[in-house]
């Protein structure tokens, strides 16, 4: 279930960096077309330009605290907002982003059914 969210979601950002090159392609490293091909790469992961796509396509703000000593937070806004929620992210520098969330805000997750193990010649 949740590997089908991230894959809407990934596909969802595609789209949204795909049909706007104007609004993101100064920001990325290589030619655009070169970008787009590489973040379609499966276990590819996402980048400053696609957090502004998901601010952009979902219309929501992303709020990121990072481990930059200089800069402790960085405010993602979309072009339209949207939405009054805030997704909030932490980013270790030039390493990995994660989610995190108000305490008592947990997200609920589908819990998988327990396998039964069975005591055998007890």
């Amino acid at each position: 279930m949740l590997q089908d969210l991230i894959l809407m979601i990934s596909y969802h950002l595609y789209d949204q960096l795909k049909l706007h090159p104007e609004l993101y392609a100064a920001y990325v490293p290589m030619a655009y077309d070169e970008y787009l091909k590489k973040i379609s790469t499966d276990g590819e992961w996402g980048d400053h330009v696609t957090l502004q796509a998901a601010a952009d396509a979902f219309g929501v703000k992303i709020f990121v605290l990072t481990s930059y000593k200089d800069t402790c937070y960085i405010e993602i806004l979309p072009c339209v907002q949207k939405s009054k929620r805030i997704i909030f992210l932490s980013f270790w520098a030039e390493v990995h982003y994660n989610s995190i969330y108000p305490e008592g805000e947990l997200p609920i997750m589908e819990s998988k059914k327990k396998k039964k193990w069975w005591m055998l010649g007890g």
